[in-house]
């Protein structure tokens, strides 16, 4: 699909000169690919996978033209400029602003390559053997035969464009197009058993790229100012990430058979230098009277290296010795943290709340972590789990009435559950021989869950029913006397029993309301039902630890008090309730 362009003329330049110009610039339109010409490309084989590959290993037919068509239109001495100093046809491509799928297709054989050059667009032209390598100015004409067209590495991006790399073993990788290297990723993803509804590309290449860029755009910028398609196509460059971005991202689309946009699936492809890289310098050679700047490394207007841009073209120098070491390339895929939430009940007094290991022996016989957490992960096939909860109780404090909200966070989920998966998983942990452990609402939930946890924890109330044993008969006048306060403040100093793992502080607390109900035959048992601020010490409220924690119990009913047994009743926040 092509569209026509016009340009305005410039009347200081020669009709000659004018028209030699439009020559270069008049194809243009056929940068601006459709994807409809490529998608069907893919929809006429009958398998995407095995055949995607194959049918973008050569040029041919119309991608040929078009590539012709390409070639011709750009200015002829810039690219063969260019080519002297070991830079590849897609940068060549990208820094003259070609748009379009071009990326993903492979490119022609040096001999087609040379015939496509071997009609200047621009006659009048002479060659160009540039100045760039060693600082010899070679003077006399170069055939189209001495041009190395593509060479074993690019002298800018590092073979990222030529889709050269060292994989993970040390091996050199050649997949030469983008739908090669698609391939082998979509591979391996599939391998990995993810999950994909979609999936978003993430790039990461070193710096020196846009180092190496730089340096050449600066050359380009002073050789060819003055020319009148200069300002026309450099202001058109695209970025080394940007061209890889959209290559990659067509090619997975199409394997994948998902759309790519934001998502909680990242594809990420991580570029590095396997040495720093003496061949072509992140600074360069700087010749008598150049000027140094410490400003940003924006692309045209200065570097990294401090050079300005208007110094003199003799002042960079890209070393003899050609760069030949591509990049050390890392696949990732991986999710982002799925989130599943609920409330949980343990009716044991044996079991804590996370894995508890004290010089390598186990304490309790499980936890609720190990067994809620450890029956979702393997549904997930994650890589491994957090468990989050809002408070904890202590291995021998049950936790029963509505339960406790809880949170478990998987990493990297290659399988994301149904809400009827989930349900299910509900009833499997439920259905478990041990019945340690219940689990309530349980559903997927986003990052809000997590929140929600964390907020309520400050603001949270908390009901308990205690076992209480004093050292005298209980009177009526007790009943009334506890039942009668309400909203009391109390002064907690950290329990001795936690002083080595908490903090000397001291905590004001409230107990919002207190009742007492009698055991029949026991006059010195009782069972104390409370609700009390989120934080507050139970256990330490009934006995008094030594003084630490006042009033309590114990001095509010003038004699010995202490806590057989505890648990908590009902934890009051509204997040993972029954529907």
């Amino acid at each position: 699909m092509r569209t026509s362009s016009t340009y305005a003329p410039v009347p200081q330049h020669s009709e000659k000169k004018r028209e030699s110009a439009a020559n270069c610039l008049r194809r243009e339109n056929c940068f601006q690919m459709s994807s409809e010409s490529e998608a069907a490309h893919f929809s006429n084989t009958p398998d995407a996978n095995s055949t995607a590959e194959e049918s973008h290993t050569a040029v041919g037919g119309e991608d040929m033209q078009l590539v012709k068509e390409a070639v011709r239109s750009l200015p002829s001495p810039a690219v063969k400029d260019l080519m002297s100093i070991g830079v590849c046809m897609r940068c060549i491509f990208r820094l003259l602003g070609v748009h379009g799928h071009v990326y993903s297709w492979s490119f022609p054989s040096s001999t087609e390559m040379r015939a496509m050059l071997g009609e200047p667009t621009c006659p009048e032209e002479h060659i160009v053997v540039s100045s760039l390598k060693g600082g010899e100015d070679k003077k006399n004409s170069s055939s189209y035969e001495d041009l190395e067209v593509e060479p074993e590495t690019c002298s800018i991006c590092l073979g990222i464009l030529q889709f050269i790399y060292y994989d993970a073993k040390g091996l050199m990788v050649k997949k030469g197009t983008a739908i090669s290297l698609a391939l082998s990723i979509s591979e391996q993803i599939k391998k990995e058993g993810h999950q994909l509804d979609s999936f978003s590309l993430e790039v990461s290449i070193p710096t020196v790229i846009q180092e190496n860029e730089h340096i050449v755009h600066l050359y380009m910028k002073r050789k060819y100012r003055s020319e009148l398609w200069f300002e026309e196509r450099f202001s058109k460059c695209i970025s080394t990430k940007e061209v890889l971005k959209f290559a990659m991202t067509n090619s997975l689309e199409k394997l994948l058979d998902v759309k790519s946009g934001p998502s909680s699936c990242r594809i990420r492809l991580t570029y590095a230098q396997t040495k720093p890289s003496s061949t072509v310098p992140s600074s360069v050679e700087r010749g008598e009277g150049c000027k140094r700047r410490k400003t940003g490394n924006a692309l045209g207007e200065s570097s990294s290296n401090g050079l300005e841009d208007h110094e003199s073209s003799e002042c960079i120098i890209f070393p003899e010795d050609k760069v030949n070491d591509p990049c050390h390339l890392v696949f990732l895929c991986y999710r982002t943290p799925i989130y599943l939430g609920g409330r949980y009940l343990k009716f044991s007094r044996n079991v804590s709340q996370t894995r508890w290991m004290i010089d390598d022996e186990r304490m309790g016989e499980a936890s609720v972590e190990e067994i809620i957490g450890g029956y979702i992960l393997p549904v997930c096939h994650g890589d491994s789990y957090k468990f989050h909860a809002a408070g904890r109780e202590d291995i021998d404090v049950r936790m029963l009435g509505s339960g406790r909200p809880f949170l478990v966070e998987i990493q990297n989920a290659r399988h994301v559950p149904s809400e009827a998966l989930v349900k299910e998983i509900e009833i499997n942990i439920n259905n478990l021989n041990t019945q340690l452990v219940l689990v309530k609402n349980l559903k997927m939930v986003a990052n809000e869950g997590w929140t929600l946890i964390h907020e309520g924890e400050a603001e949270k109330q908390k009901q308990y029913c205690a076992l209480v044993w004093i050292s005298r008969p209980l009177e009526n006048q007790d009943l009334q006397s506890i039942a009668s306060l309400k909203d009391l403040q109390i002064l907690q100093k950290t329990p001795v029993r936690v002083l080595h793992r908490r903090s000397p502080l001291e905590r004001e607390k409230i107990i919002h309301w207190m009742k007492i109900e009698t055991i029949a035959e026991s006059s010195q048992y009782f069972l104390l039902h409370l609700c009390t601020q989120a934080g507050t010490y139970i256990k330490e409220f009934v006995h008094g630890d030594l003084g630490r924690t006042h009033p309590s119990i114990g001095s509010i009913l003038g004699c010995r008090a202490e806590i057989l047994q505890l648990d908590v009743t009902d934890v009051k926040m509204d997040c993972f309730l029954a529907e």
